[in-house]
């Protein structure tokens, strides 16, 4: 059963740049395939095994994007007064300020404040309006601002 993506827009469109990037890289890659290959013995070539490795990866790597972006939905972010995918907050948490965007799993990086709406915070985020107030993990959270 196919399982559907959510994505923004703009996780839409990175995913489809990083595709194209890989898809570029695929005749270098088959060029450094070919260097290697002439050194001779392939069993102790470490540049065959190498670009191999890089050569499966990038494959992979292709076939999981466009498997993801096939089954996406983009998330429309329409203006709320609750959160919801998509929607970036800024909370207190136990007085310091954090800004996140609630995406899907696909495109979380929590070192860039995108949170998966399936995440311990981003579910206890979701359907809160700002001023709301909820205790999560020991801390006390407010929710200040939703754009």
């Amino acid at each position: 059963m196919k399982k559907t993506v959510n994505l923004t827009s703009a996780g839409y469109a990175e995913l489809e740049q990083e595709l194209a990037d890989l898809i570029a890289q695929r005749p270098q890659i088959a060029e450094r395939l070919a260097t290697a290959r002439a050194f001779g013995d392939l069993s102790e070539n470490q540049e065959y095994t190498d670009a191999r490795t890089e050569q499966k990866n990038t494959e992979n790597r292709i076939l999981e994007i466009e498997e993801i972006l096939k089954n996406a939905k983009i998330i429309e972010t329409k203006a709320s007064d609750q959160i919801v995918i998509g929607a970036t907050v800024t909370v207190d948490m136990n007085g310091k300020e954090v800004t996140y965007t609630v995406v899907g799993p696909v495109e979380a990086n929590p070192l860039e404040g995108k949170i998966s709406h399936e995440s311990p915070i981003g579910k206890e985020l979701l359907g809160h309006k700002v001023n709301d107030q909820f205790d999560f993990n020991g801390k006390k959270v407010t929710v200040k601002k939703i754009s």
